[in-house]
């Protein structure tokens, strides 16, 4: 059941799952991500940010008649392009007392915790290759989200950008403020949701600071929940262990990919030493965890003395129910006992005091929004599919023009400019194909298309529903996005089609694979 316009429409999602995916094809980490951080949330751009996979169902690949026709030469400037995908979420339809609440209060505790992290993780990254091998994709992340923090904060102190929210506030409630009857229904929403703003910011440092950053810890909190949860009713149970998502939710619990103790340990004390410092060791998620001792030997007693590590342990807990996990002396375990009743607490008090406020007075304005506006703007990202259009098209930069279209020339003359070091260093199989490939063939542009967080890896197709690209990041004025769009600078960062084929057939030696992509193997069997 997923809610529009803030609860204004309420719609069923129905979906198939395939839990059988295989990777077939993905470039190196550095042919994906060239450029690093600081090309992060910029553009122009020369990465070849694209994976393939083939999904499975009975041991066997799928067949499907619904399929998106490859196009290898690619869309051009000025064409026009669609965007199928998943943004995940956008607050355009906040009121003003909500984003002074992200301005305020979010946005900089979220920039202090992450900038904090990433320190402790690049300090851990220098003693040595492994190291910096175990933190390295989670350092991307971290960079990845303080970028998106960072311009969400300069969007909300944009003086430009609170102007025309402000605006459309005011002519809002100037609308609904104008007809008696819906004044009298709607008219004292805002003062609902500002009200309730106030009661969410004393939340947020708790909502931030109390974690530990571990997966055991994560992995122990959800099994002594999970043999909790599914002995009630579906709808009884916290969202996470819905009936849907159990099979899902198993498997997680049960992955055979191996936890490094080292970094556990790490992130662990660094978490609880951020809490302890930001809340207090009285708080009750700190006490319950430390019990009067400190974040780092806390940390290595928890991450040295559990079991968890291992998959097996972990089924035996979940096949145990709770009898099991109630008799376990895993240190792990034991602390997720502490735990439990302080989240459940947490959840419950945030569901009553703000969720049962707030939602159905966003609910109120939506519905207001309909009559004030009809249906002329579309709903905020709520995680579901979205069909977004626009152009293949430059903008505005730096006192000159960003190109519509990058090219391999260019990819091979930023990592000179460089001097070939890194983040701008070339990727190996990159780096003896110059004389291979034709350097003018397209490998990233930029469209109007209005996306957000989620839509990486959306397709990118031409008027004739054929592939042209692969949605992969948005410019650095795009982070705006969460509360505006704006498309004179606004852009959507792909992977060319062009470019894909090229690299797969020229870099790759993936010439069977460039021609199922291309349509040239129809009547082969594919394995």
């Amino acid at each position: 059941m997923v809610a529009l316009y803030n609860g204004g429409e309420y719609w069923l999602y129905r979906y198939k799952k395939y839990n059988d995916v295989r990777l077939v094809f993905a470039p190196e980490q550095q042919a994906a991500f060239f450029g690093g951080d600081p090309d992060n949330f910029t553009y122009p751009r020369y990465d070849l940010d694209m994976a393939i996979f083939r999904v499975y169902e009975n041991g066997k690949p799928i067949h499907s008649d619904n399929f998106l026709k490859w196009n290898a030469k690619g869309s051009a400037d000025g064409d026009l392009i669609f965007i199928s995908g998943h943004p995940g979420s956008t607050q355009r339809q906040d009121t003003m007392a909500q984003l002074t609440t992200e301005r305020e209060t979010i946005e900089p505790i979220a920039i202090a915790y992450l900038k904090h992290r990433i320190e402790v993780a690049q300090q851990y990254a220098t003693q040595g290759p492994e190291q910096a091998r175990q933190v390295g994709s989670l350092i991307f992340g971290l960079q990845n989200s303080l970028k998106v923090y960072i311009g969400r904060d300069e969007a909300l102190k944009d003086k430009a950008v609170i102007a025309k929210k402000q605006a459309e506030e005011d002519d809002f409630r100037g609308k609904i403020d104008a007809n008696p009857e819906w004044k009298r229904e709607y008219g004292n929403t805002w003062e609902t949701i500002s009200n309730v703003s106030a009661k969410e910011a004393a939340m947020i440092p708790g909502n931030i600071y109390r974690r530990t950053d571990s997966q055991l810890m994560g992995l122990a909190l959800r099994i002594v929940q999970y043999v909790a949860e599914v002995k009630k009713p579906d709808g009884d149970r916290l969202p996470a262990f819905h009936e849907a998502g159990l099979e899902s939710l198993r498997y997680g619990l049960l992955s055979p990919a191996p936890i490094d103790t080292g970094t556990e340990k790490l992130f662990m004390t660094s978490a609880l030493t951020q809490g302890s410092e930001n809340l207090g060791k009285d708080d009750p998620y700190m006490h319950a965890i430390l019990q009067g001792g400190e974040p780092a030997a806390v940390a290595n007693a928890l991450v040295g003395g559990t079991r968890l590590g291992d998959p097996a342990v972990r089924k035996a807990l979940l096949d145990g129910g709770e009898a099991a996990v109630a008799a376990s002396t895993d240190p792990m375990i034991v602390a997720a006992r502490r735990l439990d009743p302080v989240v459940r607490e947490h959840n419950r008090k945030v569901r009553d005091e703000i969720d049962s406020v707030l939602e159905p007075a966003e609910e109120k304005l939506g519905k207001a929004r309909f009559l004030a506006y009809g249906k002329n703007a579309y709903p905020d990202a709520t995680f579901t599919l979205r069909l977004s259009y626009g152009t293949v098209k430059g903008f505005p930069m730096n006192g000159t023009i960003a190109p519509p279209i990058t090219t391999f020339y260019g990819l091979y003359d930023r990592s000179a400019s460089f001097g070939n070091k890194a983040p701008f260093n070339l990727a190996k199989h990159f780096a003896g194909a110059q004389a291979k490939l034709d350097l003018a063939t397209p490998l990233d542009f930029v469209a109007t298309g209005d996306i957000i967080g989620g839509n990486s890896g959306s397709p990118v197709v031409d008027r004739n529903g054929d592939l042209v690209g692969l949605i992969f990041d948005g410019n650095i004025e795009s982070l705006a996005g969460d509360f505006v769009y704006e498309g004179e600078r606004n852009r959507a960062v792909a992977v060319h089609s062009g470019g894909m084929i090229e690299a797969l057939r020229k870099i790759y030696g993936a010439t069977a694979l460039a021609d199922e992509l291309e349509g040239k193997l129809e009547g082969k069997s594919v394995r």
